[in-house]
């Protein structure tokens, strides 16, 4: 069942930051406009910039950001095998990067009080410990049966990732940008095609 919101607080922002992480690190299509990816200084910056207020706050070296990229570019994989409904690859996919990230679960107090169940790579490394979570939110959205809340645009000319965090787990679109453009688009199709009517607004 989706109708519920099944992510905890800690897990909705591992995956909204893979998103990010995968929307502004692997090239494609945003909006019919080309993404290319950023390199070299621009890289590490926009890394720090996308995982910043997400856990601890440090900066990622030119390697870290690397390895960042290519943790992106597997996730990628995950949420195209997810919008084409093989959830059989997607669970594979993310296994492998589990085994790589040796992510490893730990229970952090959480300033409340409390815990929540973090992942951990086998150090405290920048790379290890995004590559773990990355793994890990993929993980629990998949074995908690909300894969579904995770694809790829549907809008024409875009394939950037989304993560569904609303009640409803209706989202096709990565932003309400490509949703409108497609609305706007169907609407002049159907106002096209009434009788007498010879030019859309």
């Amino acid at each position: 069942m989706t109708s519920e919101m099944p992510f905890n607080s800690h897990i909705e922002r591992l995956l909204s930051t893979t998103v990010r992480l995968v929307n502004v690190l692997t090239p494609g299509f945003d909006g019919g406009r080309p993404v290319t990816p950023p390199t070299g200084p621009a890289l590490r910056e926009v890394v720090a910039e996308t995982v910043l207020g997400v856990g601890r706050d440090f900066s990622p070296s030119a390697a870290d950001a690397r390895a960042l990229r290519g943790c992106a570019g597997q996730a990628r994989e995950v949420f195209a095998a997810l919008e084409a409904d093989d959830a059989d690859r997607a669970a594979a996919l993310v296994n492998a990067m589990l085994r790589a990230s040796d992510a490893r679960p730990q229970l952090d107090a959480n300033g409340h009080g409390g815990h929540t169940l973090h992942f951990h790579g086998p150090d405290d490394s920048f790379a290890r410990g995004w590559a773990a979570g990355i793994a890990a939110g993929l993980a629990m959205a998949i074995g908690g049966d909300a894969g579904s809340r995770l694809g790829l645009c549907a809008a024409p000319g875009c394939d950037r990732a989304y993560v569904d965090l609303s009640r409803n787990a209706h989202r096709r679109f990565c932003s309400t940008r490509c949703q409108n453009r497609v609305k706007t688009a169907a609407y002049r199709a159907r106002t096209a095609s009434w009788p007498g009517q010879s030019q859309v607004p």
